[in-house]
């Protein structure tokens, strides 16, 4: 450990997605905790995936933080967690397709992802969802709000 490590600010992020059908309306949300401070995001998009909406949800936590810290991200998307640690290498040595030659679904957001990622020191932890972890069950209650506010704005409009 060099002498800035000790500095780095430990964040431990709790991500979701949520989609009304899939594809469908999707809301994204995230949770971010530094000590005893807690910030919440989220946000929608009108006609997406869950995936889409997993991934961005951790992509924009990233995005919130103000400078390099120690990351722990805690996601109940295997497809994000296998994603980045396992399958992102082998998809980038053979110019973003699949082990059948198909293009990376996502590819926009995984290349986004990726570059997040380079900026700090992150951990990726899969959590079980719906398994009652407060934060987990918090980051899908403000997803699937997100989705009802984006849809109240259209019927209001």
């Amino acid at each position: 450990m060099n002498e800035s490590d000790k500095y780095r600010k430990e964040v431990i992020i709790f991500t979701d997605g949520a989609c009304q059908g899939n594809p469908g309306p999707g809301g994204w949300a995230a949770v971010l905790k530094y000590r005893n401070v807690r910030k919440e995001i989220s946000g929608a998009e009108p006609f997406t995936t869950n995936n889409r909406m997993e991934l961005t949800a951790v992509i924009e936590a990233l995005r919130a933080l103000k400078e390099p810290c120690d990351v722990t991200i805690c996601t109940d998307s295997q497809y994000v967690q296998k994603g980045i640690t396992d399958w992102l290498h082998k998809w980038k040595k053979r110019n973003w397709l699949t082990t059948t030659k198909s293009r990376v679904k996502n590819v926009d957001l995984w290349k986004t992802l990726d570059a997040e990622t380079r900026k700090h020191r992150v951990n990726w932890k899969w959590i079980r969802g719906h398994s009652g972890i407060s934060e987990n069950e918090r980051c899908d209650l403000l997803a699937r709000e997100a989705i009802r506010k984006m849809q109240e704005k259209w019927d209001s409009a």
